[in-house]
């Protein structure tokens, strides 16, 4: 295996652990010295460790996982776009509907409107913000019982 950079497998944890934070808590902001802190790696190391393992960084594993519940929502929920772009973690319209036609090759209106003609049946949008609500409440009631991280 020469020239194939590997992580120690013990590192692997630690990079997990990092990974599945992003994927529940894909909706709040970025923060990478967080992450390398989970990992407890410097944020260089983290940097380098997760792109090798993942084959890509931590920040364009985040826009994957925002873009696929993005989907998610404008298939299934009765949101509009700029609703389910605050509800995955974009605070601006244009990088949420950028991000999203690069990844999946159409704008959002026209990946919603598609799955619209489709005549599926959608969940109610205040459904599905109190269902959010309830769930970061929820969160934030085992991270104030957990103490200060």
């Amino acid at each position: 295996m020469s020239g194939t950079r590997r992580v120690p497998g013990d590192v692997l944890v630690h990079l997990r652990r990092a990974r599945d934070h992003l994927d529940r808590h894909f909706a709040e902001p970025f923060d990478l010295d967080h992450l390398a802190a989970l990992a407890g790696m410097s944020r260089f190391h983290f940097l380098r460790s997760f792109a090798i393992t993942y084959r890509t960084t931590p920040a364009a594993y985040l826009a994957q996982r925002r873009i696929e519940r993005s989907q998610d929502l404008l298939r299934a929920a009765n949101l509009t776009v700029t609703e389910v772009c605050h509800l995955v973690g974009y605070s601006s319209l244009g990088s949420f509907s950028s991000t999203f036609r690069e990844i999946v090759g159409e704008s959002p209106s026209a990946f919603q409107k598609r799955y619209a003609a489709a005549g599926n049946p959608r969940i109610p949008g205040c459904y599905v913000f109190m269902a959010g609500l309830v769930e970061r409440t929820a969160t934030q009631e085992k991270q104030d019982r957990a103490g200060p991280s």
